[in-house]
């Protein structure tokens, strides 16, 4: 009788464990560029925390990676989709952050140079753990096997040649601090990583400032990009995602810095009301919430006056 239980728990169980795949299917969006597209929504057991927008590029040497998603499920799949299209072999993997959903794939890596900028590695150092158990609570089961895997390559911002593709790299800082932008030049694809986001609200934990991630969109809209692949959200031919990025940020801080002068406490400022041509854009009133924990105690802070003074 235990070994009939035992037999009927498994085969109960393996429909939930065969449902657990991405089933990612790469599109082509330039000669040799491709995107793998995560849905906006947020982390959530039913997507596998399939959220975000990873790509890769073949050149003449190999497979150039960009972000290795959300987990090493992903990171199996996204080999597997890479497959699909190219013979040639995964010879490199830059990390545009150290965000969950963009490095947490690094496990299905193995033997991959991992590239990223020196301060992504260390907030991974430092982060890492706490993020992909954080992850293991949202997502479940599809983070099994999963395990932080730092970067063993350093990127430096300029010019990275690999085969016959030019790939500028561009160091900025309002997303984390630490954040990487990859402008294709052959096609003009820009993948900005989480300094863009597009028809889904930013996320805020890491940010320095809202007023040094501005900064970052002037210099990155000002590259030579043709097709803008945000981090979270739909393609862009234009410079629509620049521009609602700059107004959302706008509105933002504007927000803080009105509560903070009014002396209105975090829970009066999560209840704001959000502006009506922000209702399509998914997850505001969640991101709000964050962002104001993340972002209101050092705007009071900065409207303090020093008792030394």
């Amino acid at each position: 009788m235990r070994l009939f239980i035992l037999t009927l728990a498994l085969c109960l169980a393996l429909p939930a464990q065969a449902e657990l795949q991405y089933r990612l299917q790469p599109r082509q969006i330039a000669e040799d560029v491709w995107l793998l597209e995560g849905s906006t929504d947020n982390f959530d057991p039913l997507n596998g925390g399939n959220i975000v927008n990873t790509g890769f590029i073949v050149t003449s040497n190999g497979v150039v990676v960009i972000d290795s998603g959300p987990s090493r499920r992903y990171g199996e799949a996204m080999r597997a989709a890479i497959a699909e299209v190219t013979d040639s072999p995964v010879i490199k993997v830059l990390l545009t952050h150290h965000h969950p959903d963009h490095v947490l794939g690094n496990k299905a890596f193995t033997g991959v140079p991992i590239a990223a900028l020196a301060g992504t590695t260390e907030l991974l150092r430092e982060q890492g753990d706490a993020m992909a158990e954080n992850m293991y609570r949202m997502v479940g089961d599809w983070m099994r096997g999963t395990e932080v895997v730092l970067p063993n390559e350093t990127l430096q911002p300029g010019l990275l040649e690999i085969g016959d593709r030019r790939l500028h790299l561009l160091q900025l800082l309002g997303h984390t601090g630490a954040d990487l932008a990859v402008l294709d030049e052959s096609s003009g694809v820009l993948f900005a990583g989480d300094i863009l986001f597009y028809q889904r609200a930013l996320t805020t934990p890491n940010s320095p400032g809202l007023d040094v991630w501005l900064a970052d969109l002037d210099r990155l809209e000002a590259t030579p990009w043709k097709l803008l692949v945000p981090g979270h959200g739909p393609l862009s031919r234009d410079s629509a995602p620049f521009e609602q990025m700059r107004d959302y940020l706008g509105w933002l801080d504007g927000l803080l810095r009105d509560a903070v002068a009014s002396g209105a406490d975090m829970n009066e400022v999560i209840q704001s009301p959000i502006p009506e041509r922000f209702s399509g854009i998914s997850l505001t009133r969640y991101e709000l919430i964050r962002s104001v924990s993340h972002l209101y105690p050092k705007y009071e802070a900065g409207q303090l006056q020093r008792v030394d003074e």
